[in-house]
């Protein structure tokens, strides 16, 4: 088994080095535009390998997609943070043509793979690497619901003093301030979260949650990666090892939940063939009218990729 991880940076480093550690796959390939950056990075992960005993290969390229050849899991974390000055606009831009353009090479020489999309602004990203790659959705989808419910689970182990090893939660929507935690669907072993924790408590804990990326960014004046990059592994160790487990993923939604052609989070089930199931939760009036709300904002930014891609095309 193979996997490529596009990208070198902070995010992209901690999923291959994440990735080898776990000793699922014979080999990662970290791949970076920066001359020797991946190949640094690759060879510093490879001399841990004696010490934490995996067998994993990492392989660090410049720009070579040759190397990345018939990998069976591609994660591209490839793009730019939103830097002062910038609009939204020139942030899909600007990392929409990079995303384009990874996924150009990578299907070039990996045409069966399955893609998971961690560049931001995440929705959108997924977006454009469906509509490059001209796959099956089920091959294409965004990781972000992972990371989303890690900060919130980890959120409510502090709050009860508990093993976050027994905090199960799902949430859905958009990443970012419209996603929607599901505190119905939260359980601490086996307990509705609601039996455990007040109200106001858990209303603060679900709005820490929906800024927890820049509560990071606030305190280190970057973005998160450890929690990013490990969110991406295990996303792939479900496909690599057939796991068929349970997560929010950014799906391509055909009438799941009442909405259509749209990239969302929802729970999905990931196998061997990537995306196995999407998973319809009943939900209630007011948890439809929160993913409703964040449906809108997500078409709202991914029509701004339309738009781009209808004027380029004339």
């Amino acid at each position: 088994m193979k996997v490529t991880v596009v990208g070198a940076g902070n995010v992209g480093a901690t999923c291959a080095d994440v990735l080898a550690h776990k000793d699922i796959v014979n080999e990662v390939v970290l791949l970076d535009i920066k001359p020797n950056f991946a190949e640094g990075k690759a060879l510093d992960m490879w001399q841990t390998a004696p010490i934490n005993l995996y067998d994993t290969r990492t392989v660090g390229v410049t720009n070579d997609y040759t190397k990345t050849a018939n990998s069976d899991v591609v994660v591209i974390t490839s793009g730019l943070p939103r830097k002062p000055g910038m609009t939204r606009d020139d942030l899909i831009s600007t990392n929409a043509a990079i995303v384009k353009t990874v996924t150009e090479n990578i299907i070039k020489y990996s045409p069966n793979t399955i893609i998971i999309v961690v560049s931001n602004p995440l929705d959108v990203m997924t977006y454009c690497a469906y509509l490059t790659a001209n796959f099956d959705s089920k091959r294409v989808f965004g990781m972000a619901g992972i990371l989303d419910t890690a900060r919130y689970r980890a959120f409510l182990a502090t709050e009860l003093n508990c093993s976050p090893k027994d905090i199960q939660a799902i949430l859905m929507g958009g990443h970012g301030d419209t996603m929607v935690p599901l505190p119905r669907y939260t359980t601490v072993g086996g307990i509705p979260v609601t039996e455990l924790v007040a109200k106001d408590r858990l209303d603060a804990i679900v709005d820490r949650t929906k800024k927890g990326g820049g509560e990071i960014v606030n305190l280190l004046g970057t973005s998160a990666w450890y929690a990013p990059g490990a969110a991406a592994a295990q996303m792939v160790e479900a496909i690599v090892r057939d796991q068929r487990r349970i997560f929010p993923v950014c799906a391509w939604l055909q009438g799941e939940y009442g909405l259509k052609d749209i990239y969302l989070g929802a729970p999905c089930i990931l196998g061997k063939n990537g995306l196995e199931q999407i998973i319809e939760l009943k939900l209630n009036n007011e948890e439809m009218d929160l993913l409703n709300a964040s449906a809108t904002a997500v078409k709202e930014v991914c029509s701004v990729l339309d738009t781009m891609n209808a004027a380029a095309s004339k």
